[in-house]
């Protein structure tokens, strides 16, 4: 009772809990005022896509906190919660030897219990009752720290995914300055070479194809002839009144608004962690398998994004076979479930399964030490380590490039179509029909309704079907993406 009293807050200096408060305070304060600053630099640079990436992070942050909030108002309850001990005893991550486990006398073990030991003894009354408590406020503590990690990991890695993925694609803008220098030179020769993709009887065997795209993602993912052409086939079906459609930066604003998506922790990713923290089962070693999920998915990943450049390959061979002009095709027929989308989810998950393995090593290494029986024998720990390195550098060399550029070839445009003085130009029209139809009968306001749905669908690049394109709606709308390519190309900022 003594040791409760001397280490309680009452008893504390004024000058120790002033100057820790201070300090904490300090922090936050100097983390919020840079995120603010950086939010102001993005918008005055006009990098909409990657300020609204900085909110989500800032919801994720939130997020977090409101967890932190949780764990600590909760975590007397939680302590004092008992259960029969015959439920303490199975799927546990370590064995215990003898009734305790030989992680209860590691150095760290011991100082986390001298560290909490004064607010640990909440839960003794599970222990005069013949029980054990749910959850110690020592692995509460854990727990926290542990979503903490995980979080900042996650982003750190997206981050580097982003940047690198980034550079590479900047690799390809020589491309499209070759392309404007020679706009009135013969391009045919590289949609030949393009279509020699699939070429071939043998070729278009699924298992020849399938085996030429696995390995051909680890070499010339993309090539010139392969950027010409579908660069072609994108400006042929859904910027065709302009040629000059600078198809690079138009990729760049579509992997920022992509960024935005991806930094943040979705729910499915969050059930994902509590799924795997339930079957990290002493034995199973869940986590040694678990590594390699993400290099499966992100082969299969970049392996069916290379099938698509081979599928639109085969369309234009098959079109020059009939006499027909050779040129790419884009169609969603060439994706999983005919939905170009389910690739960045795919990735989504890729990044933040390999965030949490890293996380959870780190995490495992500096709470219970190198030799805790979680982290398992080094023979598990290499291979998971490896893996994730080769996660992190093939996701941001390879499939994330293949993804921006391949997923333009479906039936519909995505978001960042417009840029910012499109968008405006497209908001003040929107404010300006709706101010000439406001003056009109119920007809007009009709009328404005179908405007204004019109606008909001091509402001919000909201993806649009080529079939709706034949209808009234949809010629309209052609007609304002056409505009939006010709403005897009004469009122991008310079930098």
């Amino acid at each position: 009772m003594a040791a409760e009293e001397s280490s309680s807050l009452q008893y504390t200096p004024t000058w120790v809990v002033a100057t820790v408060c201070f300090i904490i305070v300090l922090i936050s304060l100097i983390a919020e005022r840079g995120l603010h600053h950086l939010g102001k630099c993005l918008n005055h640079n006009k990098q909409d896509a990657l300020f609204e990436a900085l909110q989500k992070l800032k919801e994720e942050l939130m997020i977090l906190g409101f967890i932190s909030l949780l764990l600590t108002v909760f975590q007397s309850l939680v302590s004092e919660m008992c259960i029969p001990t015959y439920f303490t005893t199975s799927m546990l991550p370590c064995k215990r030897y003898g009734g305790k486990s030989h992680e209860e006398y590691s150095p760290q073990a011991i100082n986390n219990r001298r560290r909490l030991f004064s607010t640990d003894s909440s839960s003794e009354h599970c222990l005069h009752e013949g029980k054990a408590p749910l959850l110690s406020l020592e692995a509460l503590h854990q727990l926290h720290i542990f979503i903490f990690v995980l979080a900042v990991v996650h982003v750190i890695f997206c981050v580097i995914t982003m940047v690198l993925g980034g550079a590479r694609i900047r690799e390809w803008k020589h491309w499209e300055e070759w392309i404007s220098k020679h706009r009135n030179e013969d391009t045919s020769n590289h949609h030949t070479y393009f279509a020699q993709h699939g070429q071939g009887f043998w070729r278009k065997a699924a298992v020849v194809s399938w085996t030429m795209s696995f390995f051909k993602q680890f070499y010339g993912s993309v090539t010139k002839s392969d950027y010409i052409a579908l660069r072609h086939g994108f400006i042929i079906a859904h910027c065709p009144a302009n040629r000059e459609f600078d198809f690079h930066k138009y990729m760049m604003r579509t992997l920022e608004v992509d960024f935005k998506k991806v930094v943040g922790i979705s729910w499915y990713l969050w059930l994902f962690v509590v799924v795997f923290l339930l079957l990290n089962v002493a034995g199973w070693h869940t986590y040694f398998w678990l590594s390699f999920l993400p290099v499966v998915l992100l082969l299969l990943v970049g392996a069916k994004l290379e099938h698509i450049i081979i599928r639109l390959a085969q369309d234009v061979d098959e079109m020059k076979e009939q006499g027909e002009a050779a040129q790419v095709k884009p169609s969603d027929e060439h994706f999983w479930f005919k939905k170009p989308g389910i690739v960045l989810h795919f990735i989504h998950f890729i990044l933040f399964q390999n965030a949490f393995e890293i996380a959870f090593f780190f995490w495992i290494l500096c709470t219970y030490g190198f030799h805790s029986c979680i982290m398992e024998r080094v023979g598990y720990i290499i291979p998971r380590l490896i893996m994730g390195v080769i996660v992190q550098v093939l996701c941001s060399y390879s499939t994330l490039p293949l993804f921006v550029i391949v997923t333009q070839m479906g039936s519909k445009f995505k978001e960042g179509m417009f840029n910012e003085f499109v968008k405006s130009s497209l908001d003040n029209w929107m404010l300006g029909h709706k101010g000439q139809q406001s003056k009109r009968g119920s007809s007009g306001a009709t009328n404005a309704r179908q405007i204004d749905r019109i606008v909001k669908e091509s402001y919000q690049s909201i993806q649009i079907e080529e079939q709706e394109k034949m209808s009234t709606t949809g010629e309209t709308t052609k007609s304002i993406i056409e505009v939006s390519c010709v403005l897009d190309q004469t009122h991008e900022p310079s930098t």
